[in-house]
């Protein structure tokens, strides 16, 4: 493993946001999230806290038009961020899946930090499901945010809903156990590179 921080801050600015994103892997789990939207930094702030990882998340976005620009942009420069923290990806244990409980709900997340994007998301939610918080968070947005964050970070994540009726059970579940999964995956147990290609 090198001896080089596993940290990083990226930007970006857009006509429609502007995200700044800190995160340190081997920090002391301090967080700060500020988006404008309640309930997305109360989700975003559980993958710092179950991800066991320093995450400061500063997001302005064009809210009066719609939430999705920045969630989503929010979750490419977490994303990038977190590419970029993790360097070589030597010694981390790469792979890990978790079924996380939130009262009634249960998702299931499989993850590998193989450098190749892949995403799956069975979460249902009727198009008619209402908000949560103000401004309204539409649960469905957390399929993008996700979604944004595996392409920008080179990750294959699965995420299941194995049970659930609660909308803010089943969002919550859903933040935690991706922050599960990235903080076994994350954790360094070696010196070498888990690939026979040699890098991911």
């Amino acid at each position: 493993m090198s001896d080089a921080p596993r940290s990083a801050t990226r930007e970006r600015a857009t006509k429609e946001t502007k995200v700044a994103v800190s995160i340190d892997l081997d920090g002391p789990g301090e967080i700060e999230v500020s988006t404008g939207i309640a309930f997305f930094d109360h989700m975003v702030e559980q993958l710092g806290r179950h991800g066991g990882f320093g995450l400061s998340v500063k997001a302005r976005g064009d809210l009066e038009v719609d939430l999705h620009h920045t969630v989503e942009d929010v979750g490419i420069v977490i994303g990038e961020a977190l590419r970029d923290a993790m360097g070589d990806k030597a010694g981390i244990g790469r792979y890990s899946s978790r079924l996380v409980p939130l009262d009634e709900a249960a998702i299931e997340v499989a993850l590998d930090i193989s450098g190749r994007p892949f995403f799956v998301y069975e979460v249902p939610f009727a198009p008619d499901t209402p908000g949560l918080g103000q401004p309204p968070y539409d649960p469905q947005l957390t399929e993008e945010f996700f979604r944004a964050l595996a392409t920008a970070a080179g990750l294959t994540l699965h995420i299941r809903m194995r049970s659930g009726r609660n909308t803010h059970h089943i969002v919550e579940a859903t933040f935690k156990a991706v922050a599960r999964c990235l903080r076994d995956a994350l954790r360094v147990e070696g010196t070498q590179i888990p690939s026979t290609k040699g890098q991911l």
